[in-house]
């Protein structure tokens, strides 16, 4: 990446690299998204602290700490770079969507929900590349350096920028021969009697919520098998190893086929939202709001993860 003299399009270059260099707390992890080296990185930073005459930041061998000038500075860049974005948007058009689109979704619903609609986004969007990180653990989207994550759950933190793109709603599922050797169960008490899968993820743990007639009816659940991974959710339960309550769209062409049983038709598990997540100063990139309309279109139609068919 080049470094000048102080001109409009290096202050441009040098303010988005000090902004992730904060938002990373690393020069090296900024170079490997610019695809260049942490020499260079540093040599960006010291011509842009050269050029305003202050110190921005202080090095150690653990961290990066802002001055009280670099506090400022970050807080202007970001407004800046907001507005640059934005500018370049509404000149520019969604059609004109372009650049790598780094994108963060759990690993089964970026195999199942995620990567089966890539090819449609990408004719739509032809100069549109997709970076695609899949994990189950919770992702940092600034930290990681990513545009948009693809999250399943409820909320905590108010200080996000999120889209609802649809809903998961999950059942209660085994193999036939698994309730032919265990028996079915017939309320959400008698699963204490059954061996469920435990998905350590989910944010009650053991205990899983239904809705019934009555209202909520929570059960403390117990197995042989517990894990952190949703491939492994799926593969367990495929095997005939126990009961699971996981999203209908893990199991739904199982299900259709005869593979697997859904019970307890009657008690509900709690539905979860689906939610595209970005960072602020992506709010305003074409390639970040084309796929995100784009999933909402594609997820309107399905029954499996649209609203609509609540």
């Amino acid at each position: 990446m080049p470094y000048g003299n102080g001109g409009p399009m290096d202050r441009i270059a040098w303010m988005q690299i000090f902004v992730r260099a904060v938002e990373t707390n690393s020069f090296s992890a900024v170079a490997r998204e610019m695809q260049t080296t942490q020499p260079t990185i540093s040599k960006q930073i010291a011509a842009l602290e050269k050029y305003l005459g202050v110190q921005l930041l202080i090095r150690s061998t653990t961290k990066l700490t802002l001055t009280e000038e670099g506090t400022r500075y970050y807080q202007y860049c970001q407004q800046i770079l907001a507005t640059v974005a934005e500018a370049e948007t509404s000149m520019m058009g969604k059609e004109k969507a372009s650049g790598i689109l780094r994108l963060g979704c759990s690993v089964l619903f970026g195999q199942m929900q995620i990567v089966p609609r890539l090819k449609a986004f990408m004719h739509r969007y032809p100069d549109v590349k997709v970076d695609l990180m899949m994990v189950d653990h919770f992702v940092n989207l600034v930290e990681e350096g990513l545009d948009l994550v693809i999250r399943i759950g409820n909320l905590q933190d108010n200080s996000i920028i999120f889209h609802r793109l649809g809903t998961t709603r999950r059942v209660t599922v085994a193999t036939t021969t698994y309730f032919e050797q265990a028996g079915e169960p017939k309320t959400p008490d008698e699963l204490i009697n059954h061996n469920c899968i435990v998905y350590t993820r989910l944010s009650t743990g053991n205990e899983w919520h239904f809705q019934g007639a009555d209202g909520i009816v929570k059960v403390r659940v117990k197995g042989c098998f517990q894990t952190n991974s949703s491939v492994a959710i799926r593969a367990a339960v495929l095997s005939g190893l126990g009961i699971a309550v996981a999203p209908v769209w893990m199991f739904g062409e199982d299900i259709y086929r005869g593979k697997l049983q859904v019970v307890l038709q009657d008690y509900q598990p709690t539905t979860l939202p689906i939610h595209a997540i970005y960072r602020r100063s992506c709010f305003h990139q074409a390639k970040v709001s084309c796929f995100i309309d784009f999933l909402a279109e594609e997820f309107k139609l399905d029954p499996w993860v649209s609203d609509y068919g609540q």
